[in-house]
């Protein structure tokens, strides 16, 4: 079920009745919360919910043994399980057909046949966010920084919670699983704040992500057929794409939970913004780039060790294993490499010119701009379909024909209308980026009169409404991962 779809708006509807009145009745909340949890995943595919319970049931028992234990070879072994367990789901369903086919593609290199085992399977939705967050919880409790729960009932609920069930953000039990043992106290203001930042959301998604989309799918669909100036649009309309639609989703999960009672990490943070690599990292998918500092960059060392080596293989492998998180293809690797690799020459070249230059309101819009270049120019690897095409997208923009007259081709690709809205949802964007750059709820508007916030609320209705692209509603990109 799609945040952006009809059936998920009656879905809600009728949840949110339900939901308030047992407001008085935490247990029957949570359980509440349970099954409509699962009828919103299973609306997908219910088969796969066996898949939820399976991680839900595993982790909520390793975890009552792993705090009881006192013997720490068990609490290790107890640990290891709970990785085998939510890894190998990850692994079999998807990497299994990725390492068969890239272990062939090697022995063929060496000259020898092979026929080896694909399997017929299909990807669950959602499947590395919730493997991630049961496994952080188990992580947690092995380190002691976290007490074990005993109410298999909130665990369920907080493993499953439907809003940021699908894509994130990739909550902490830490933060999420008390939240479903106390009475949740929901205000008037939070209901209104909530919607309010679900419809930015629900904004960024249908009218900036989906709109870029109609073009950006026909342009790498087909690039042989385009000038360099249509491959460079093309990658860059991607790059608004996939903020407004995966930024866009964590503002309605944002915003759904803050209607329900619950607070969820904020999960990007104006990254298009950033100075540096470094900085875009601290505001781009905050939740899984924070999980992977601490449950993979910091027990390899961290920036701990004295030697520079030691250090550039922690960033390297850091950033390697979080492009393949995000998809079973090379190319995910390879965007994943290729931001170690700007994080290496920052850590060192950055650092001498930065005390050559140091950073002031006249360079500190340079460092923007060339870390959004870096950005932009990574993201041909992530939305390229093999490897081969990404080097096939660069070479031809790197010819005479990026300078291509793009107007012909673009009145092909799309409606008369459709450039234009795309502007006044960049529009829209800037202007709420720049004016809360580091805000958790970047959608604030509070400071306006009465008259102003009423005509930028139906502005952005009707701009759903009218400007939506063709083709109902479409997938979140982040659900493929």
């Amino acid at each position: 079920m799609l945040f952006n779809s009809f059936e998920f708006a009656i879905f809600f509807a009728l949840f949110l009745l339900a939901y308030f009145a047992l407001s008085k009745k935490l247990k029957a909340q949570n359980f509440l919360l349970l099954i409509a949890s699962y009828f919103f995943y299973g609306w997908w595919d219910w088969k796969f919910l066996s898949l939820i319970l399976v991680s839900s049931l595993s982790d909520y028992l390793i975890g009552l043994n792993i705090e009881k234990e006192q013997k720490e070879n068990r609490r290790k072994y107890l640990l290891f399980l709970s990785m085998l367990i939510n890894l190998g789901i990850l692994g079999f369903f998807k990497y299994f057909n990725f390492f068969a086919q890239s272990f062939q593609d090697m022995v063929s290199m060496l000259g020898f046949t092979t026929n080896p085992f694909y399997l017929n399977v299909v990807l669950p939705v959602g499947i590395s966010f919730y493997t991630f967050q049961t496994m952080s919880y188990t992580i947690d409790i092995y380190k002691r920084k976290m007490n074990a729960t005993s109410n298999l009932l909130e665990f369920m609920a907080f493993v499953s919670f439907f809003p940021q069930l699908v894509a994130g953000p990739i909550e902490r039990a830490s933060n999420l699983l008390p939240q479903f043992s106390v009475k949740r106290k929901v205000s008037t203001l939070d209901v209104k704040e909530g919607a309010k930042q679900a419809l930015w959301g629900l904004f960024k998604k249908i009218v900036i992500a989906d709109n870029c989309a109609m073009y950006v799918n026909q342009i790498f669909d087909q690039p042989d057929a385009y000038p360099g100036s249509i491959l460079f649009i093309g990658i860059l309309l991607f790059t608004f794409q996939i903020y407004g639609d995966f930024s866009g989703y964590s503002d309605i999960a944002i915003g759904i939970a803050r209607m329900l009672g619950f607070n969820l990490m904020q999960n990007f943070k104006s990254p298009y913004l950033a100075k540096n690599i470094q900085d875009f990292w601290r505001r781009w998918h905050i939740s899984l780039s924070t999980w992977f500092r601490d449950y993979l960059f910091i027990p390899l060392g961290g920036s701990r060790s004295n030697s520079i080596s030691r250090k550039f293989f922690n960033i390297f492998v850091t950033f390697t294993v979080s492009g393949l998180w995000h998809g079973a293809n090379w190319t995910f690797i390879i965007w994943g490499m290729l931001h170690s690799f700007y994080y290496m020459v920052e850590a060192t070249v950055g650092k001498f010119i930065s005390k050559i230059v140091p950073t002031n309101s006249l360079t500190k819009p340079l460092n923007i701009l060339i870390t959004f270049v870096a950005v932009v120019f990574a993201w041909i690897f992530f939305r390229a379909e093999s490897v081969s095409q990404a080097f096939y997208l660069i070479d031809s923009m790197l010819t005479s024909s990026i300078v291509d007259n793009p107007v012909p081709y673009l009145k092909q690709l799309g409606s008369s209308s459709q450039p234009f809205v795309i502007l006044v949802g960049l529009l829209y964007l800037v202007i709420f980026e720049l004016k809360n750059p580091n805000s958790k709820y970047s959608f604030q508007i509070n400071n306006l009169g009465k008259l102003s916030r009423s005509a930028i609320y139906v502005s952005l209705l009707l701009l759903i409404i009218f400007f939506r692209a063709t083709g109902g509603a479409m997938d979140f990109i982040y659900f493929q991962f």
